[in-house]
């Protein structure tokens, strides 16, 4: 068996104001870092010891990791970053309020947008500063910093970095953890699950809370230890 253990960020200010976050890089709430320190508190109780922590290149997730591995007494564990595992690009809508969207385009085209597998927001103009387009890290990496982006597109992204590097970790038996955001964690779990398109909209994950999945040594998903809805936290 090989243990990853899923977790979406802690609550983040755009969170809060229920503001479209994407790519755009916003800190936690108050109400997030104590998620944060919460989740390192289940993981050490639990007696899961990550030996490895893969996360994104946006704050609200790196922050995640670092509170939640200092609150387990695992801060000194590898962490490794990557664009790849970076929240779904949510186009023109990022930084907008949710209700704002669904008044203006309707539920239906709303609910597309936020829960579809293969719908696209409309795509951010260049040069928007909450697109991220002229963003240092990015250009530094040569990214292409796409101007929307669907579930499809995220878990297209994410495979490779899940199949190259995750794995690795995981076919050498280290205990992963893996902090992400909503998207990324939801398009995973469709593909180790290997959920239906049209189902993938039930997947919810909740905020600051680990996910333990038990894995077979090829790497299928052999149970998930909770569920909140289909996926619940560790209590």
């Amino acid at each position: 068996m090989r243990t990853l253990i899923l977790l979406r960020h802690g609550e983040s200010v755009w969170n809060a104001a229920d503001r479209f976050a994407g790519w755009a890089d916003v800190p936690l709430s108050d109400v997030g870092r104590e998620e944060a320190a919460g989740a390192g508190v289940l993981l050490a109780k639990a007696g899961l010891l990550p030996d490895v922590v893969h996360t994104s290149l946006l704050r609200r997730a790196i922050s995640t990791a670092d509170i939640a591995l200092d609150a387990a007494e695992r801060h000194w564990i590898p962490v490794r970053r990557t664009w790849r595992l970076n929240e779904r690009h949510y186009g023109a809508l990022q930084g907008r309020l949710r209700e704002e969207v669904r008044t203006r385009f309707g539920d239906e085209r709303f609910m597309a947008w936020r829960r579809s597998y293969d719908v696209a927001p409309p795509p951010a103009e260049q040069g928007a500063v909450v697109a991220g387009d002229r963003n240092a890290r990015y250009r530094h990496l040569g990214v292409t910093i796409p101007a929307t982006e669907s579930l499809k597109d995220v878990l297209a992204r994410l495979l490779p970095y899940w199949e190259s590097a995750i794995c690795a970790d995981l076919h050498v038996g280290r205990t992963v953890l893996l902090v992400a955001h909503g998207n990324v964690l939801r398009a995973l779990i469709s593909h180790l699950e290997q959920i239906p398109s049209d189902a993938i909209r039930q997947i919810t994950v909740p905020t600051g809370k680990p996910i333990r999945c038990e894995l077979t040594d090829g790497l299928r998903l052999k149970f998930v230890a909770a569920r909140d809805c289909q996926h619940r936290p560790l209590r």
